[in-house]
């Protein structure tokens, strides 16, 4: 499958966000979307034309997919999932990806981001209800813990995590027992708990097409 192996960076800037995609750097003077707020290339600077529909779509689902870090066919099969369950689809969708393991290790604090978080958990640094989980794409269910295992928890990356927790916090769908390096999911995430400007029923559309 192929994945995307260029500077993360470029990334945010092409969509005009901050994805938060390389931990700390984000936060620091060295986040190239602060220092260079334009697209990437060549003509990045120059006056664009206005966008078509079509296009504002197209962006809107780049931007959460490339967030989250899936490929085109992964990114198609959670909306495929999200049409199939009750509701409103585009919140579906955000909650399925909310759920995914290598998320979830993010947002409790364990690592610094989400490409970080799924290279851990596929090397089995993370337990779940104490059995060991190696599928980044795993959906956590209500009431399951997840821990960091006990060999791991002096890996640097993680200890550096931990003590970046409070910048980023912890959303109310999860507890986080920092001093047991252990996380709970006490309920599925809400639409109000993602707080990253998107637009999910331009995805929705774009896929109905």
């Amino acid at each position: 499958m192929a994945r995307y192996t260029g500077s993360v960076c470029r990334l945010c800037r092409r969509e005009n966000l901050k994805l938060f995609l390389k931990g700390d750097r984000c936060y620091s003077d060295k986040c190239a979307f602060d220092r260079r707020g334009y697209p990437p290339g060549q003509h990045g600077q120059s006056r664009r034309g206005k966008i078509s529909d079509y296009g504002i779509q197209l962006r809107e689902k780049q931007k959460v997919k490339r967030m989250y870090g899936l490929s085109e066919n992964q990114f198609r099969l959670f909306f495929k999932r999200a049409e199939r369950q009750a509701g409103i689809t585009g919140t579906n969708l955000l909650v399925l990806l909310e759920r995914r393991l290598d998320n979830v290790v993010y947002r409790l604090g364990f690592v610094n981001s989400r490409s970080q978080g799924r290279h851990f958990v596929r090397h089995n640094h993370f337990l779940v209800n104490g059995k060991k989980v190696n599928i980044p794409s795993y959906q956590v269910q209500m009431n399951d813990v997840i821990e960091v295992r006990e060999k791991s928890r002096n890996i640097k990356a993680i200890e550096e995590a931990m003590e970046a927790v409070a910048r980023r916090g912890v959303p109310q769908w999860l507890d986080l027992e920092k001093e047991n390096y252990r996380g709970v999911v006490k309920a599925f995430p809400v639409r109000e708990d993602i707080t990253m400007p998107i637009q999910e029923q331009l995805i929705v559309e774009l896929y109905s097409k």
